[in-house]
């Protein structure tokens, strides 16, 4: 054989620090993202506030202080806030993302209507879990699964312990509760549902494209020398796998990439109490449109003065400024990024959820991650970031994203209805009962199918006690 060469084409993922910083910007909801974004100008003398931004205080806030020129920075209100259509202003990468005033007088009104709910990991996996596509066996198995992970992620309990909290018949063996934790581990955040930390690493390895750089050999390090990593270091796995040191240094550098507590991403409530909408949804001419909020979260550009210089400066100096140059580009495209993934998600959820903002609840319609995905063109695991502590501001007043997607249920005229609109159904007829005589869920379940909806009495328990409300002989009030 003799050597040659030869070209090809190809695609494949490498986790860039480009590509991590514009995954971690995505799921920062927007008070966690103005925290960010000061940190960024306070490290990095190349980004600078846009003239007419206020700085920022240490709370993130605008701190009151007169501008450069003295004047007082523009306070938001309701009749001079306009959301730009894209959230995007001309020349060059100057963001203008997020917003905290000027919301609505609704929200103004209730403000309790606006306060941060803490989320956590069990109940976003939950969230997931019940947009699956899983028999209600193996739902019931996964919800076993998500009680038992601990809050960094990680599943210690054996399987003989999930399989003695489960009441499924027959019993589920040990391959049947490994192929529904397959499924969880594979949500956001990924790997989650790990063993153990070489499971960590091997499931988010799994995810990568297989022509990743340096994956193959990261799998194998994870797989076979997670333990002894730390005293082999790159020049014993060398010696010991017989690879080169820029192999080694590919793998070493994708293992450091990844999270070996992803369980940690989720859980966190903002310093701020107050829900901080990310977009809006408005009605114009009929149409529903979703814009990004722009009135009040800073505007960043590139400093000018700082930029001139490095055409005058030589050494040290001039690589350490077109460093962090870079850097700032990278940030104001990733916020770029960041804004139009948002704008991609929330104007398919408006065209899939319209009778949603129309008429309420009732006519929320089934929606999974998947569904989403498919139709805009990401991955579920992007989409589910996109969406994780996300709020948007509509007519209804300030929702949540994750309040747009349900689980469906088949009804008898060959179409589907959400568990959000069976839950309102079902408050309505409770709402509507005798209270000497309240209807029991087995009566609630007859009306629900006469209505063509049909629903087991299980079910309908489920319901009721998700929304809080206490069961028939409970109910009963004689006056």
């Amino acid at each position: 054989m003799k050597p040659r060469l030869q070209t090809s084409l190809g695609q494949h993922l490498v986790l860039t620090p480009q590509l991590r910083q514009a995954l971690h910007l995505l799921q920062l909801p927007a008070v966690e993202l103005e925290a960010e974004i000061s940190a960024a100008v306070e490290s990095n003398p190349l980004l600078d506030w846009a003239d007419d931004t206020p700085p920022l205080s240490a709370e993130g806030k605008p701190d009151g202080r007169a501008d450069g020129e003295g004047h007082e920075p523009a306070q938001a209100n309701g009749e001079d806030w306009e959301p730009r259509e894209d959230g995007w202003r001309d020349g060059g990468f100057e963001y203008a993302g997020g917003g905290r005033g000027g919301h609505g007088e609704d929200d103004d009104s209730d403000p309790a209507s606006r306060m941060v709910q803490a989320e956590t990991l069990r109940g976003h996996l939950a969230w997931q879990l019940h947009l699956s596509h899983l028999s209600p066996r193996d739902r019931r198995i996964g919800e076993a699964l998500i009680d038992a992970i601990e809050d960094d992620g990680y599943l210690r309990v054996p399987f003989s312990e999930i399989a003695a909290a489960l009441d499924p018949e027959p019993a589920p063996g040990d391959d049947e509760i490994l192929a529904v934790l397959r499924q969880i581990q594979r949500m956001d955040p990924v790997g989650v549902g790990a063993r153990d930390l070489a499971e960590c690493l091997w499931i988010q390895l799994d995810t990568l494209s297989a022509d990743t750089p340096g994956r193959a050999l990261a799998l194998t390090l994870a797989t076979t020398l997670i333990d002894r990593l730390p005293r082999l270091g790159a020049r014993g796995v060398c010696e010991l796998l017989g690879c080169s040191a820029e192999e080694s240094d590919t793998a070493l550098q994708l293992l450091r990439s990844l999270d070996p507590r992803p369980g940690s991403q989720v859980g966190e409530v903002p310093s701020d109490n107050y829900v901080v909408p990310d977009c809006v949804i408005v009605r114009r001419n009929g149409v529903w449109q979703a814009m990004l909020a722009t009135n009040s979260l800073p505007r960043l550009t590139i400093h000018q003065a700082y930029e001139r210089m490095i055409q005058t400066t030589a050494g040290d100096d001039a690589g350490y400024l077109k460093g962090r140059l870079q850097e700032a580009r990278w940030l104001l495209k990733n916020l770029e990024a960041r804004g139009e993934t948002l704008l991609k998600v929330v104007r398919c959820l408006i065209r899939q959820q319209s009778g949603f903002l129309e008429f309420g609840a009732r006519a929320l319609r089934p929606l999974t991650l998947r569904e989403v995905a498919a139709e805009i063109g990401l991955h579920e695991s992007t989409v589910s970031r996109a969406v994780a502590r996300k709020y948007v501001h509509t007519p209804r007043g300030t929702l949540a994203l994750r309040d747009f997607f349900a689980s469906g249920i088949d009804t008898d005229g060959g179409g589907e209805a959400s568990s959000v609109a069976i839950q309102q159904m079902i408050r309505s007829l409770i709402e509507a009962e005798d209270p000497r005589k309240p209807l029991s869920d087995a009566r609630l379940a007859e009306s629900l199918k006469a209505s063509g909806v049909p629903v087991a009495r299980r079910t309908v328990a489920k319901y009721r006690e998700a929304m809080h409300i206490a069961a028939s002989h409970e109910r009963i009030r004689m006056n």
